[in-house]
């Protein structure tokens, strides 16, 4: 395919051009719940709300989503099928764990990452003022549906929000719902919540790695000067020059998620990915050029690579540019340059 500018514009979503849904989930209406914006960036993502906006429908074997959050504003506690991991991209935010809240909770800032286990419950909180950003993978094409806390299906229905089996969110009030035409999702018994147990707290501390703490791989095919490629979730050894870790987690992920960092002026040649490949711009300005073109990234924006693109990377600014890139697959190839 002959990608031009205007095909590559079509797989980059500007932050500003986000669209968020607010009636995402069951809790939208919940009190300290009702000002969160959700974002199905890539692929389905788990919103419950026939309004959520897709930006890029393409399968990439993960899912690209993001919540923007006041201060005090909460995501109540629910439990994932597949993988769930925060990439902070502005403001502090605390995950607290277990159905009600009672088994501990971790602090993550700018720059930090978490990775949650599957098959737990857990929720995130902003925690300072003013509004903030997390930008989220998910593992798989289909995610599956969320697993809300006892609780918040009590809490959402006081406020005439119900579920319907599939995950469709009836809003009781507005005349949507009547018990002859819509079968309602089961609530969460107590019995299902307990099968749904929160690791032990030094083992969830393993899931986050602190961006004081992420160290550049001099191995990685990428490294040049003032160019450094750091791993952060790497489930296995890969072919490219990067062994298991920091994070490297007991449940699947499908995905390696890295931090990239260029000095003013620091240029990546050439190469292609054999696959696929999203970059988060967190702070600074990144040039991505092939021979159809160029695109100037900023802060907040993501980009869908298509596989076997012969691209290259460049930092214009005058400041440090730091990216997060998601490769699929548990073992990324080295990348192809370009001759």
């Amino acid at each position: 395919m002959n990608w031009t500018e205007e095909a590559m514009k079509a797989r980059l979503v500007r932050y500003a051009d986000l669209i968020p849904c607010r009636t995402a989930f069951i809790d939208t209406r919940t009190p300290g719940s009702t000002e969160k914006e959700n974002f199905t960036i890539i692929g389905a993502g788990v919103s419950e709300s026939a309004d959520q906006h897709v930006h890029i429908t393409e399968r990439h074997g993960f899912n690209i989503g993001a919540a923007r959050q006041p201060f005090g504003c909460v995501n109540s506690q629910h439990s994932h099928d597949t993988a769930e991991v925060f990439v902070v991209h502005s403001g502090h935010w605390r995950l607290p764990f277990g159905p009600n809240k009672e088994d501990g909770s971790i602090d993550i800032g700018p720059g930090d990452v978490a990775s949650v286990p599957i098959h737990m419950f857990r929720g995130f909180e902003k925690l300072d003022e003013g509004v903030g950003f997390l930008w989220t993978v998910l593992g798989e094409d289909d995610p599956g549906k969320v697993t809300w806390a006892p609780a918040v299906f009590e809490a959402a229905a006081d406020h005439g929000l119900k579920l319907a089996k599939g995950g469709r969110l009836i809003d009781t009030s507005q005349g949507e719902y009547t018990l002859q035409d819509v079968e309602l999702a089961e609530t969460t018994g107590a019995d299902a919540a307990a099968e749904l147990k929160t690791p032990p707290m030094d083992k969830l501390r393993e899931c986050v790695v602190s961006a004081d703490a992420i160290a550049g791989n001099p191995g990685s095919p990428l490294a040049a000067e003032g160019v450094s490629e750091a791993p952060v979730i790497t489930p296995v050894a890969t072919g490219d020059g990067f062994a298991a870790g920091p994070i490297a987690g007991w449940w699947p992920h499908g995905f390696n998620l890295r931090r990239l960092t260029l000095a003013t002026g620091a240029y990546v040649p050439q190469h292609a990915r054999h696959e696929v490949e999203v970059i988060f711009v967190h702070a600074g300005t990144l040039e991505v050029s092939w021979d159809g073109g160029a695109i100037t990234m900023g802060a907040g924006d993501t980009l869908s690579v298509p596989i076997g693109l012969s691209h290259a990377f460049r930092n214009t600014a005058s400041v440090d540019l730091v990216a997060f890139v998601v490769r699929g697959g548990d073992a990324p190839a080295m990348p192809t340059f370009a001759r």
